[in-house]
């Protein structure tokens, strides 16, 4: 799928833009379709609430978001596609359905992948969805780089020590198209030869100023349907969205099957397998009975970290 000359770009920079790999009829929209449906049941539960005054009817997907979260209505943690990373309790929200799924197990998002770890696949744990708000419409708390800018960071940093070792991508999703004026990603080019940076746990977990050069930074936009695959040490962000519209993407992890993930307590499954092909995930609703278990148990143990750092380390002062 990928050239000799695209794979020798990614060794050398860390991370590959790759154009038109989702499809729109059968990825893209039944995503949109999914969210959609999904934010119309949670907007009106608020509006019989009382705490939305606008009627749903009224309101397209984008301008439910936004006139929830000006209402202070929080639809990230139902919308999002992972546990939180604080503590969880047994009603915490996530979304788990099949438009996702599919996602993260489309054959030509995998043929991608098995490009850079070969045929063993599994789809890792550490995944997100980003909805980000206009940056004036953005409340001075808010802080979640899921829905305001990303801090710089390794993903490496972001996960457990278990999986320094591990085989791993991530895979950047647009869903709406990713511009320089609406936040896409920037990297910074080769960074990823440099090794760890160390990480504080601060406003976001993210490396301390003045340990990588920002000023080598270089945006990356991408068109709806296309991904960005990165090395999970090469040191990156986003833009600030200065449109007057969201922004859409996922990011999603995959590492070579049986290393681990660097978040053992949560699910991971068998994306693809050449080796043993019975042993991959097909139903969604396995996968979202995996998650809810997972829910059930942490609920009932003592908060588990999910990274490595300390707030009081020296690079943190």
């Amino acid at each position: 799928m990928l050239t000799s000359d695209q794979m020798r770009f990614f060794e050398e920079f860390g991370y590959l833009v790759v154009e038109d790999v989702l499809d729109e009829t059968a990825i893209i929209q039944p995503i949109r379709a999914e969210y959609s449906l999904l934010m119309d049941r949670l907007y009106q539960t608020w509006f019989e609430q009382g705490r939305v005054s606008t009627p749903p009817d009224a309101l397209d997907f984008e301008s439910k978001l936004l006139n929830a979260y000006q209402a202070g209505c929080d639809w990230f943690p139902p919308m999002d596609i992972s546990l939180p990373g604080d503590r969880i309790k047994a009603d915490s929200p996530m979304h788990f359905g099949p438009a996702v799924f599919d996602l993260l197990t489309d054959s030509r998002l995998l043929d991608l992948v098995q490009c850079f770890l070969g045929s063993e696949i599994t789809s890792t744990p550490i995944q997100h969805v980003r909805i980000k708000l206009p940056a004036t419409d953005v409340r001075q708390d808010e802080i979640r780089p899921h829905i305001t800018t990303t801090d710089w960071h390794q993903d490496r940093g972001v996960a457990l020590a278990e999986a320094d070792h591990t085989n791993m991508v991530t895979v950047w999703c647009a869903i709406s198209d990713a511009t320089v004026e609406n936040g896409c990603l920037q990297v910074i080019p080769g960074g990823h030869l440099q090794g760890m940076k160390p990480h504080c746990p601060k406003i976001q977990t993210a490396i301390p100023d003045g340990l990588i050069d920002e000023a080598a930074a270089i945006p990356l936009p991408v068109k709806s349907g296309g991904v960005i695959v990165f090395h999970p040490l090469v040191p990156h962000a986003s833009l600030a969205n200065t449109t007057s519209s969201f922004r859409w993407s996922f990011d999603i992890r995959y590492n070579k099957t049986g290393e681990p993930t660097g978040r053992p307590q949560f699910p991971e499954f068998v994306a693809r397998s050449q080796q043993a092909p019975e042993t991959e995930l097909t139903d969604w609703r396995i996968w979202q009975s995996l998650w809810e278990n997972a829910r059930a148990q942490l609920a009932q143990q003592a908060h588990q970290n999910i990274h490595r750092w300390a707030s009081d380390a020296p690079y943190c002062a």
